[in-house]
């Protein structure tokens, strides 16, 4: 074997001796679940017994024909996510720029209180939020006379599907202001020296110059917005559990519901089906639309 054959093996063993681990991983936490839960979102089970009938396609058609309480939580799941992309993509903008621009002593302070929120867990940002919403607003209200913290937030329907946009969008915050930031520090300066030179002003500079060479930051953060909003449970879970009525049951809350608590496990195995088939179709159209962007720009 020459040196040449002997080099690349040892790069192929090396690769794989790296890869195999992660990839074995995957195969067994994620692979062989989605495998399990595709099988039998075909079949009748009620998670207890071993047996299980298959049914087809029974368990699709019922899910878009006879279950409203699942239509209603894809209604509630697009609203939330496209409030919750919408809301979350342009503050973090906004607030990236103003830090990134910004001469002021403690920016760095900032930019960290705002990134905290996000590490800490969705459950307790719930649970959390609910005591506000509840028992803090309701003693301000004393306190002030203020008639909004005397308002039903997590009671009235509409209040309560706001509620949750907006408690979704003070947790993740942080967590896309750094993308920005990150995508903003790598725009070269010369170009928005040249900019300036010819006469543009900052708003002109930024959507112009700094805004189309930053689209990748804008892909990664929509990309995640989405895909996170789609899937969100913990946070709904804690802090309406899809209530007032199924106002705020989002599809993957609705899932838990049909699984665990009314033991239709097929049942819930072909709605998670749906609810994945739903993020990819949505992300990749997103990601596949912001790359013609990026290669425009």
């Amino acid at each position: 074997m020459n040196q040449a054959r002997k080099k690349k093996l040892s790069h192929t063993i090396e690769f794989l001796g790296f890869t195999m681990p992660a990839a074995f991983a995957i195969l067994l936490f994620v692979g062989i679940p989605f495998l399990m839960c595709i099988f039998y979102s075909f079949r009748k089970w009620n998670g207890i017994q071993r047996a299980s009938t298959f049914i087809g396609f029974q368990n699709y058609v019922r899910a878009f024909t006879d279950d409203p309480t699942f239509g209603q939580s894809i209604r509630y799941t697009l609203i939330y996510a496209l409030f919750t992309v919408i809301f979350i993509n342009i503050i973090a903008l906004v607030l990236s720029v103003v830090l990134e621009q910004s001469d002021a002593f403690g920016k760095g302070f900032f930019r960290a209180a705002f990134y905290i929120p996000n590490i800490i867990s969705l459950i307790i940002i719930g649970f959390t939020w609910k005591f506000i919403f509840s028992r803090a607003f309701e003693a301000m209200q004393e306190s002030t006379g203020a008639a909004m913290f005397g308002w039903s937030w997590l009671g009235q329907p509409k209040l309560a599907v706001f509620s949750t946009v907006l408690v979704t969008v003070w947790q993740a915050l942080g967590f896309y202001m750094l993308i920005y930031i990150a995508g903003l520090q790598s725009v070269p300066e010369d170009v928005i020296e040249a900019a300036t030179i010819d006469g543009a002003g900052r708003v002109r500079r930024f959507f112009s110059v700094i805004f189309p060479l930053i689209i990748p930051s804008v892909t990664v953060c929509t990309f995640y917005s989405i895909a996170n909003s789609l899937k969100m449970f913990e946070l709904i879970f804690t802090l309406t559990g899809g209530g007032p009525g199924t106002a705020t049951t989002s599809v993957a809350l609705d899932i838990y519901n049909t699984a665990f608590n009314s033991n239709q496990y097929g049942y819930g195995s072909s709605k998670s089906v749906i609810l994945f088939a739903m993020v990819a179709v949505i992300t990749i159209l997103q990601v596949t639309v912001f790359k013609k962007k990026e290669i425009e720009a």
